[in-house]
């Protein structure tokens, strides 16, 4: 289903603010703290999202917080399709860093640059 970008009736969740196509990739943007407890529209976004489209950019720009659950569902995107996390926050940063993930994870400096970049090789 193609929807204009960031078209969205339903109400915003308190860690998913909006999803739709750009440029033919799928782009979920998250906010505010995501945790076992706020983790789920985002987790059936990432869903649905991964099931459609070969590349999934997430915007994290807004994300203030994350825990395991999150890093577990970016884990798991990764394994099913290319997926990049762009302009995340010194906190997300981190957490990719201490669970020695940066280095599998792809994460941009901002969406643009997600956006533009060409897909990678699978």
């Amino acid at each position: 289903m193609v929807r204009e970008p960031f078209d969205n009736d339903a109400p915003a969740s308190p860690a998913l603010a909006a999803e739709g196509e750009v440029n033919g990739y799928w782009v979920v943007r998250a906010r505010g703290d995501i945790d076992s407890d706020t983790v789920d529209p985002l987790f059936i976004a990432m869903w649905q999202a991964v099931a459609g489209y070969e590349v999934v950019v997430l915007d994290a720009s807004a994300v203030t917080f994350a825990d395991s659950s999150f890093l577990g569902l970016l884990l798991e995107a990764h394994r099913r399709t290319e997926l990049r996390i762009a302009a995340p926050r010194a906190a997300l940063t981190r957490l990719l860093r201490t669970a020695g993930v940066d280095q599998v994870l792809r994460t941009y400096p901002s969406l643009d640059a997600a956006l533009a970049a060409p897909p990678a090789a699978r």
